[in-house]
């Protein structure tokens, strides 16, 4: 659908890449991939037409609908969350005014034999056909399901988009773009705004029902869960895998070490080239040899080796002092807003050096006891004691957003250096990769992940014992992840993590705390053997759990029942008609996805036929249409409730 051929983009003079073509197909799914800075984003933004590259061409088909979603973007605050999302069907609504103007023209006119009355019907009845063949009907039911699949409850349709934070206006700009359902997507970071269930959502949509998706991310498991074609950014270049994340990582593996000897290879031959003209250089009866070696030299096309750069990004968390045993307690700890109860009753004790896992549903409190432990709340009820000696260094989610961006990266970190680490600070910023002219870039010029990267340094200049970290890892990327995580790991002191990435939290938390439903469970051990207990495969099905009550008198009752049910047993005749079910439901599942895969690929067919002059006027192609419509959103309603049910068995199991 869209060719990419002879890219070229520069930045002062310098290539960010060149010469880069490949194509995106039909139902692609790519993952863009590289390092922070590589170009990934600005690739997105050509291939959305928002930025002119230097040089080369990008094809787009005049028909084709392009849908982009930036990491960040100005947002309108003048609609109910219901309203904004029906933007997305403002063709819809345009349609509907047409068509009740020519109904209105119908009703009026008394002329029913004339040519033009005969013309009117056959407008009326073509533009009706198309209007009901776009679910101009059923516009408002998707609209309902998208935005619910994104975390929105009913009660939120009619609130004001600014009663909500930056993270869920993201949420209703991805609700607009999923219900275009353009001919591409292009979504940069889509996930980090989103909880576990809804980043589940995103990923059976994007694999079932999107078209062609280009994104940008930084979570291995939706990368895998989604696509199954790479495309990485490195050295100016491009190298397309037709394969998923996992199966990319050992291919780029193979072909660097590939890169490595070939690289050896060539350095030698320069080194003996130069020799050689070295040594021969004044003699006459070398003179021709000379030359011809200095040809070959300036002929050869030298081979780039992507360095793996193990020591740009080392990040050390220094523990300042000793803290008390129990760095946090809290007893009967009880936080609502009006009738709203976030949670109640929380007792836990956090022990010195523990790294504990905050995990749960956004909105389930999880960053509100983290601020009440922070005293940046006080109205709450029951008692929250801080330790002796605690210090605590506190990573918001929008951490990197509260920088001074008039301020340069040096100046961001000289306000809040001290003593002899001001000496220091250009050794500091080249470790963050800062080194350089980039420690000199304004703050407002920088990418994501680097503004993450920048208010981590200033965590790291606090003296603390004590670390509270909400959503550390949005913006970075894999590789800083990665190093982030051997710096907690080798922290001395008392960590806690907010964390929907089930992949960063391995080999972290020796703790978990569920939040769900009003109230707070302790779970012993790292996040797999969390994920052992409750017998599901991923943080994903945890939403899938019975919903607890949030009304204290009951709570602990409903804790217990759940409790009782994960845990019991299952008899060998249970089991047996357990196993009996899960299979027939999997069939059905699969069937489905059968028969959506065929509905949808003789949607198409009609599709193509209908585009041509002779089909946009052929009426019995748009009725086979509007049914074929229907019958895919019966079986998708049949995939939806048949996949939850088999959800809920396989957590029973």
């Amino acid at each position: 659908m869209i060719s990419v051929e002879g890219l070229k983009v520069e930045f002062n003079a310098t290539p960010l890449f060149e010469d880069v073509s490949y194509v995106i197909n039909k139902k692609d799914r790519i993952a863009l991939v590289g390092k922070n800075g590589a170009g990934k984003s600005t690739m997105l933004k050509i291939l959305a037409g928002l930025q002119q590259p230097t040089s080369g061409v990008v094809a787009v088909p005049r028909e084709c609908t392009i849908g982009y979603l930036p990491q960040v973007m100005i947002l309108s605050d003048n609609h109910t969350v219901m309203q904004e999302a029906e933007l997305a069907f403002e063709h819809i609504f345009e349609m509907q005014a047409n068509i009740e103007r020519m109904n209105q023209q119908l009703a009026e006119r008394t002329d029913y034999d004339s040519e033009d009355y005969h013309k009117l019907i056959d407008r009326f009845t073509h533009e009706n056909e198309r209007f009901l063949m776009m679910g101009g009907t059923n516009f408002r039911a998707e609209i309902e399901r998208t935005l619910q699949g994104l975390g929105f409850s009913r009660e939120d349709f009619d609130r004001s988009t600014s009663e909500f934070s930056g993270g869920w206006r993201m949420r209703i700009e991805l609700a607009k773009l999923l219900l275009r359902r353009p001919d591409v997507l292009l979504l940069d970071e889509p996930t980090n705004h989103l909880d576990i269930e809804s980043i589940q959502w995103l990923e059976n949509f994007l694999s079932t029902r999107a078209n062609a998706v280009v994104l940008v991310s930084h979570d291995r498991a939706f990368l895998n869960n989604v696509t199954t074609r790479t495309i990485e950014i490195t050295c100016g270049q491009i190298y397309d895998y037709k394969v998923k994340y996992d199966e990319f990582i050992v291919l780029r593996k193979e072909r660097r070490e590939q890169q490595l000897r070939a690289y050896e290879n060539q350095q030698k031959q320069i080194e003996d080239t130069e020799a050689f003209i070295e040594r021969f250089r004044y003699k006459a009866t070398k003179a021709v040899q000379v030359q011809s070696r200095i040809k070959q030299l300036e002929k050869i096309d030298r081979i780039e080796v992507d360095e793996e750069d193990n020591s740009a990004l080392r990040l050390k968390f220094v523990c300042s002092s000793r803290s008390g045993s129990y760095p946090v307690i809290c007893e009967d700890v009880a936080k609502a807003y009006g009738d709203h109860v976030i949670f109640h009753d929380v007792n836990l004790t956090i022990n010195r050096g523990e790294k504990v896992a905050f995990v749960g549903k956004n909105g389930e409190g999880k960053s509100t006891l983290v601020k009440c432990i922070m005293e940046e709340i006080t109205d709450y009820s029951g008692k929250l004691t801080l330790g002796h000696n605690v210090q605590i260094g506190y990573f918001a989610q929008n951490q990197a957003q509260l920088l001074d961006e008039s301020l340069t990266v040096f100046d961001t970190i000289d306000r809040v250096a001290v003593g002899d680490i001001r000496t220091k600070i250009r050794d500091i910023l080249g470790a963050f990769m800062f080194g350089g002219e980039a420690s000199d870039k304004k703050v407002k010029v920088l990418s994501g992940g680097e503004r993450t990267r920048l208010a981590m340094i200033k965590l790291l200049l606090e003296p603390v014992n004590f670390l509270i970290l909400d959503e550390p890892t949005n913006h970075l990327d894999m590789r800083s992840k990665d190093v982030l995580k051997d710096a907690i790991r080798e922290f001395d002191g008392t960590v806690i993590l907010v964390s929907h990435d089930r992949d960063f939290l391995d080999g972290l938390a020796t703790k978990v705390y569920e939040f769900g439903g009003g109230v707070v469970k302790e779970h012993l051990g790292g996040i797999y053997d969390f994920l052992q207990k409750k017998q599901i495969e991923s943080l994903n099905e945890l939403q899938k759990a019975p919903t607890l009550s949030a009304s204290p008198s009951n709570g602990k009752d409903s804790a217990d029942a759940v409790m009782q049910s994960s845990g019991a047993k299952l008899s060998y005749e249970e089991q047996k008609e357990l196993n009996k079910k899960l299979k027939k439901l999997e069939r059905r599942v699969a069937d489905c996805e059968e028969e959506i895969g065929q509905t949808e690929s003789a949607i198409a067919i009609l599709e193509a036929k209908m585009a041509t002059p002779e089909g946009a006027s052929d009426m019995a192609l748009y009725d086979q249409h509007q049914k074929l419509k229907q019958q895919l959103d019966s079986v998708m309603e049949e995939w939806d409730a048949a996949s939850t049910e088999l959800e809920e068995a396989r957590s029973n199991q």
